[in-house]
């Protein structure tokens, strides 16, 4: 499983045109998921996204989470995290989950968000999305369920 965690003063995610979710100070994170990802991991990445300390304190330093400055949540699929480049210039991405499988892991993932962080929004599964975002810093932090286990 692979989050891309962006600190973000605003972020919001437009479908056919019209916004979808939209969320202000907070974390705008894209969600790929992996074949071998499951239930167990998806709760330690969320564990470890909600515990993430990157938020500037009083002294500028990076040491407040995502409740600490009440942040926000935008949660977008993304299976091209996924994408293997190593072979010619088009990418595979037969590591990415199935799916009716990932389907069903990032709406898990949703949920036990939604369950610790007040506003949790969203893209929608298996479309094409538009999404903006103002990132500050910039702070950009890649999680790979590799490195967590």
């Amino acid at each position: 499983m692979r989050f891309v965690v962006q600190e973000v003063s605003k972020a919001d995610v437009k479908i056919g045109g019209e916004i979808k979710g939209k969320i202000g100070k907070g974390f705008m994170v894209l969600v790929g998921i992996g074949q071998a990802d499951n239930e167990a991991i998806a709760d330690k990445m969320v564990n470890k996204l909600l515990g993430l300390r990157i938020f500037p304190d009083e002294n500028g330093k990076t040491n407040l989470s995502l409740a600490d400055v009440s942040g926000e949540l935008l949660m977008i699929s993304q299976f091209t995290l996924y994408a293997d480049c190593r072979k010619g210039n088009r990418p595979s991405f037969t590591k990415a989950c199935a799916p009716d499988e990932a389907k069903r892991l990032y709406e898990y993932i949703v949920d036990n968000c939604r369950k610790r962080v007040p506003k949790v929004d969203t893209g929608e599964f298996g479309e094409v999305m538009q999404v903006s975002l103002v990132n500050e810093g910039p702070f950009t932090i890649i999680l790979d369920s590799d490195d967590l286990m």
